[in-house]
């Protein structure tokens, strides 16, 4: 289903990289909220325009990379990375106020289905 699946060793790889990314649409999405705010209901503002338009371009940036932001609240930084366990397509999960990728869930069960990434798949490039 998807092009890329990673280990999650790839995954943490490449962390530094979407922390930044990540931290930028969550950067962004504070701003508008805050114009929300301030800004007369319905109408549009350059300011905030530009913003939608960064956050789209970020989000666009994680999907070339290969993962996908997934918080569409914009509170807690939520990234997805394709990946197999157990010789089942998952998502390895990831939110922004953690360390390192350590959680997956199937593609159906979303954040709530989170569990913990099987030890042996950190110490081998394995998939089953």
């Amino acid at each position: 289903m998807f092009p890329k699946h990673f280990t999650p060793k790839e995954a943490n790889k490449r962390l530094p990289l979407i922390k930044k990314i990540v931290g930028e649409i969550l950067l962004n999405a504070r701003s508008l909220r805050a114009m929300a705010g301030r800004d007369k209901a319905g109408v549009a503002s350059p300011d905030r325009e530009r913003l939608e338009t960064e956050i789209e371009v970020l989000m666009r940036e994680l999907e070339t990379l290969g993962c996908f932001y997934k918080d569409w609240n914009f509170q807690i930084g939520l990234v997805d990375f394709p990946a197999v366990i157990d010789g089942r397509e998952v998502m390895l999960c990831w939110r922004s106020d953690e360390e390192r990728i350590e959680w997956y869930h199937g593609l159906e069960d979303g954040y709530s289905g989170r569990q913990p990434i099987p030890p042996e798949f950190f110490t081998e490039q394995i998939v089953r």
